[in-house]
């Protein structure tokens, strides 16, 4: 055990002292032991089996030890970035491929586009609109103007009818909460109403543009208000919330409101959990402003969503179809007796629009998109053709425009945004990224591996055209496997440069997504969570024994729910890897539902409140599953004070505890930003700085740093 003192002493005191061990990193990288970190043993029950936490103290983030922890780990960590050489030779290559011109598909309204545009050399998106189709381009909100925050952002909540209005919000580095605001484009000038910084779910101008309604969720639940312009957020009125027909609604009950396409029907989904497990679907005729909400869909234990076309509401859904099905809705009957559209198939159906008159259906072949068209009947009238493996969007715009817009894109093609006439069928380039990435010299391919069960899981994998395969090279290797997220084929520029320095990328399609329908997804959540984690080791000794790569030059990184699976990779087969980066993550599993919004995530892992659920979730619990050894490959664990999604006090407490129990001599190391967080919106520089540390770090821990290429 590490002497015990007082944590804002202990980095001066080890450079003062000398040390104890000395931490050997790639690229002949030394350090000293890293921080000490005082462990405070605090105690919990659950239902007689007695946890002892270390680490407690660390969840406080405002606590002097805890930010005088943080400085001292961003020290080492410094001192680590520092050695290592390639880090500058990383951010040279890394600024091509991230800090160019980058536009999104436009949206219409009363005759003018708006669209995102961020032109090579700015560090933010600003909001831009064209008059017309042949219109010229003009930028109407700049985040440079608004603050000198380089890590502030803007985002389109909703366009006016008109065209005349827009309702967008402001961000603060990567936290979940924004301020919302609203511009006048004829006058060019921000309105003084302000709807202060929280977490919206939706925001959405009604049909007179007089008024918006905006879903504003809390701890305590979502409500939903309508604000008139010019007037006191006091005096907002609440429309839904709290309880609906005698049914109480809590702090897992999510929900949004649209207007339809004819500004006919407010529809408000409530989904039950993240993911839910059940949406219920209700809607209020606002030619009746005061009348009380319709029933689409109610109290059934499946998922849907719906659009409403040509008078009549056509609704997705995997009730009784875990593959997933489209209806046309009745609302006055159950969903049993509602019309097929587009039947089940043996492929699921994943995302799904309707534009110009038709129905876009985009299913997932083995992790490849196709898209279907069928007519409001139901009649198949067509498909859109793409080049190549890879991904598509779906089609963008409302039930009544001629053109939507879709993206196409892969591990190895950059996104080309494409511009489609649902009269002729025929799509156009409307936006394609000067990106230096020639796709020519790289190979992608799908293999499929058998993981522990006996399930067939799909995989990625890219790498350079002739790239050895002796097991000598470098492998990067990501995945999530949770939330019914999909996981497809998208281009990154921190995959591309792994790529064009001579590594191999592979991306294993793990349970608990929906890359095969709902049934896929059970087999990775609540209990049989295990079988997600059992896909990734299938899919690593897959690489091993195919020689791709071996354990000393194996990489790995994941997210949030995929820092979870990092996080059971160095606890469960840490003899696999040879580095890990472990961003924004999920770690304790039994406290993880009592911090910022984990409570909604206890529909997809339980909670260890529950008895039946505890069990299972401490065996496979990354915190309570570190134990002394000496086989710990090294890892960066990467968080940030503005994640108000993730609390980062899960990253902190693994960064000590694995600090204290890692006997391999190789680093541990927390990276901590004050603007990072968990959603988009920190400037390019930050992207770049960020970026450039992870494959810093994997690259130098996965072998010796190559020549400048």
């Amino acid at each position: 055990m590490r002497i015990s003192i007082p944590v804002e002493l202990a980095f001066l005191l080890m450079a003062m002292s000398g040390f104890s061990q000395t931490i050997h990193g790639g690229g002949n990288i030394t350090l000293p032991e890293p921080p000490a970190a005082d462990p405070k043993p605090v105690t919990d029950d659950y239902f007689g089996t007695k946890i002892v936490d270390n680490y407690r103290w660390l969840e406080d983030a405002k606590s002097p030890d805890t930010r005088a922890f943080i400085d001292a780990e961003n020290a080492y960590t410094n001192d680590y970035l520092q050695q290592a050489h390639i880090r500058s030779q990383i951010a040279d290559d890394l600024e091509p491929l991230i800090d160019i011109t980058l536009t999104s598909a436009p949206m219409e309204r009363g005759g003018n586009y708006f669209f995102y545009r961020r032109l090579a050399g700015e560090g933010q998106f600003s909001v831009y609109m064209r008059h017309g189709w042949t219109g010229k381009d003009e930028r109407l909100i700049d985040p440079a103007v608004l603050s000198r925050d380089p890590n502030t952002s803007v985002y389109i909540n909703d366009v006016s009818r008109d065209g005349l209005l827009v309702a967008y919000s402001v961000k603060e580095g990567g936290a979940d909460e924004t301020a919302i605001h609203f511009f006048n484009v004829t006058t060019r000038k921000t309105l003084d109403d302000t709807l202060p910084s929280a977490r919206y779910f939706s925001i959405t101008f009604a049909p007179d543009k007089a008024s918006v309604f905006y879903a504003r969720n809390t701890k305590q639940g979502t409500l939903l208000y309508q604000h008139v312009l010019g007037t006191r957020n006091s005096r907002d009125t609440l429309i839904f919330g709290n309880e609906f027909r005698g049914e109480l609604l809590g702090p897992n009950d999510l929900f949004s409101a649209s207007i339809t396409d004819d500004y006919r029907y407010m529809v408000i989904q409530i989904n039950r959990g993240v993911p839910a497990k059940r949406v219920d679907i209700v809607f209020r005729d606002l030619k009746k402003p005061n009348s009380a909400f319709d029933i689409l869909v109610w109290g059934i234990e499946s998922r849907f969503s719906v659009n409403f076309a040509d008078g009549a509401w056509y609704v997705k859904t995997d009730y009784k179809s875990p593959m997933g099905r489209i209806l046309k809705a009745d609302p006055g009957v159950m969903p049993e007796a509602w019309q097929t559209i587009v039947p089940e198939g043996k492929n699921v159906i994943g995302d799904w629009n309707i534009v110009g008159g038709k129905v876009f259906v985009n299913r997932l072949v083995d992790v490849k998109t196709e898209t279907e068209v069928y007519s409001l009947e139901g009649k198949p009238i067509g498909h859109i053709e793409y080049s190549g493996i890879g991904s598509a969007s779906r089609l963008t715009g409302r039930t009544t425009d001629r053109y939507g817009f879709y993206r196409f894109e892969s591990y190895i093609v950059p996104p080309t945004l494409y511009r489609y006439d649902t009269e002729t069928g025929q799509s156009e380039v409307f936006f394609q990224p000067k990106i230096p990435f020639d796709s020519t010299q790289y190979d992608l391919k799908q293999v499929f591996y058998t993981s522990k069960d006996g399930t067939r899981i799909p995989m990625y994998i890219a790498g350079k055209k002739g790239l050895k395969q002796d097991g000598t090279e470098r492998l990067l290797m990501t995945g999530y496997g949770g939330f019914e997220v999909n996981i497809m084929p998208e281009f990154n520029p921190e995959y591309a440069w792994w790529l064009e320095n001579g590594g191999w990328f592979a991306v294993p399609n793990l349970r608990g997504g929906n890359e095969y329908g709902e049934q896929w997804h059970e087999a990775g959540m609540f209990e049989k969570k295990q079988n997600v984690f059992d896909d990734w080791f299938a899919a690593a000794q897959y690489l091993i024994d195919n020689k791709y790569t071996s354990p000393t030059h194996f990489a790995i990184r994941g997210v949030s729910n995929g820092g979870l699976l990092m996080g059971a990779s160095f606890t469960q087969h840490p003899e696999l890897f040879g580095a890990v980066w472990c961003g924004y993550p999920l770690l304790d599993m039994l406290r993880y539902q009592k911090f910022e919004v984990g409570y909604y995530w206890t529909t997809e892992y339980g909670s260890a409140e529950n008895e039946k659920q505890f069990p299972y979730l401490l065996k496979y619990s990354p915190y309570q599953n570190v134990t002394v050894r000496s086989d710990y490959p090294a890892v960066m664990f990467f968080t940030g004070d503005s994640d108000t999604r993730v609390d980062p006090l899960h990253a902190r407490k693994m960064t000590a505890l694995l600090q204290a129990s890692s006997k391999s001599g190789r680093p541990v190391l927390l990276h901590y930003s004050v603007s990072g967080g968990h959603s988009a919106g920190v400037s390019v520089d930050q992207q770049i700085q960020d970026t450039t540390d992870e494959l810093t770090f994997l690259w130098t821990e996965t072998g010796q740093t190559r020549a400048r290429k």
